[in-house]
């Protein structure tokens, strides 16, 4: 019986991975992440990806303060941006992938 369940949960998963991939790759996407965060709100994939993608953007909007300091504001540009394109490479391609640091906040937000 709950071998018959984990079976049934695993469906579920892959069923909303693979409906929602597209969706989900837009959270890594600057301000589209917020289109993910409130309009999938049953999926646990679109959320995970999404809540990863609003604490990316908040970064962002702070980082975009240091931009224009020289080495290190371009430096924190491009990190920024290499993040969220293996983000969205990741989320199209239906993977759970935890961005380090940033994972850990995002499991903060309750919406």
């Amino acid at each position: 019986m709950a071998r018959q369940q984990v079976t049934q949960k695993k469906a579920a998963d892959n069923k909303d991975v693979k409906e929602n991939t597209y969706t989900a790759a837009l959270s890594y996407v600057w301000i589209l992440c917020l289109v993910p965060l409130f309009g999938k709100r049953d999926s646990k994939f679109t959320q995970f990806h999404a809540k990863q993608g609003l604490i990316l953007f908040a970064i962002e909007i702070v980082g975009g303060l240091f931009f224009w300091v020289p080495i290190l504001g371009p430096l924190l540009f491009l990190t920024l941006m290499v993040i969220s394109l293996i983000g969205v490479l990741k989320a199209l391609n239906g993977k759970w992938w935890k961005i380090p640091y940033i994972y850990k906040w995002s499991q903060k937000i309750k919406l």
